[in-house]
């Protein structure tokens, strides 16, 4: 019977079974190269200091859990995030709440002015950060920003403050302006119509620019070295740079160090993944 049914399948279902199998297969493919690091940099963590081989599979018997204590203890790991959560919140939540407050009008009003505006803050995204480090350093020397959460918190607002703006005016912008012509014949203000009807219909995309400005910000590594020099002002990515150069020989340590820095934001991302993809297709059409 089941023969059967295969060959009275039409040349279409039969194509359709063929490529619904090879995306199949290219998930497959795909899972497997985002996982394999991930089990690498495990299998790396719980080796000896002495296994120096380039064996995948873990000696079950032999598991070195001391390089995670290591990496805590004697790297300041844990000090190292709790500075890039500070700076990675502050920056954020900046990035979220001026680029909402920037986009609402720009996305209202398009006068030619607002749209010189939105050109502008768009060429701000062309314009690398690193080119401007050196009076951007000797600036934040002058006001007293160097070691100081605000002075990166500041300096990582504006870098990322461009995408933020220019997502959360596509989203605007596929809000039905009805809603705002309602709030007004209620009786609200621009400020009230704003807080009340149009940033709450905003989670989507605030989600987006949440996980987007976070791990740029987490993961900053350029600008941070430079501006937190002081050790124990040091966010995550400077300082387990910092520490894998000081264990090369020691690759099971620096493995446990890079798979405790990236572990919050993997976790911030499978919390938020659901609004991330909401957030990244609407505003795509009205």
């Amino acid at each position: 019977m089941a023969s059967k049914n295969k060959n009275a399948m039409t040349p279409a279902e039969r194509s359709y079974q063929r490529g619904r199998w090879a995306i199949y297969l290219f998930l497959v493919i795909v899972c497997l190269c985002q996982l394999l690091p991930f089990y690498l940099a495990i299998t790396t963590s719980l080796k000896p200091s002495d296994d120096l081989s380039s064996a995948l599979s873990m000696r079950i018997h032999d598991l070195a859990w001391s390089n995670w204590s290591e990496a805590v203890n004697e790297g300041g790991i844990l000090k190292s995030v709790l500075n890039s959560v500070v700076v990675t919140v502050g920056a954020t939540a900046l990035v979220c709440i001026l680029g909402a407050a920037a986009a609402y009008p720009l996305a209202r009003r398009l006068t030619r002015f607002n749209k010189l505006v939105s050109a502008f803050i768009l060429s701000m995204m062309m314009i690398p950060p690193l080119s401007i480090l050196v009076p951007l350093y000797s600036f934040l020397v002058r006001i007293g920003g160097v070691n100081n959460y605000w002075g990166i918190i500041v300096v990582l607002t504006a870098t990322n403050l461009p995408l933020s703006v220019f997502l959360y005016t596509a989203f605007i912008k596929a809000i039905p302006p009805a809603i705002d012509e309602a709030g007004e014949l209620d009786g609200a203000n621009r400020l009230q119509v704003f807080m009340r009807l149009v940033l709450p219909m905003l989670k989507p995309v605030t989600a987006t620019v949440v996980i987007m400005t976070g791990s740029t910000v987490w993961n900053d590594y350029a600008l941070s070295s430079y501006i937190l020099t002081d050790p124990s002002a040091q966010t995550i990515a400077p300082r387990v740079a910092s520490f894998f150069s000081a264990n090369t020989n020691n690759l099971g340590v620096a493995a446990a160090a890079s798979l405790i820095a990236a572990a919050p934001m993997v976790v911030a991302y499978m919390f938020l993944q659901k609004y991330f993809i909401a957030g990244m297709v609407a505003g795509a059409v009205k």
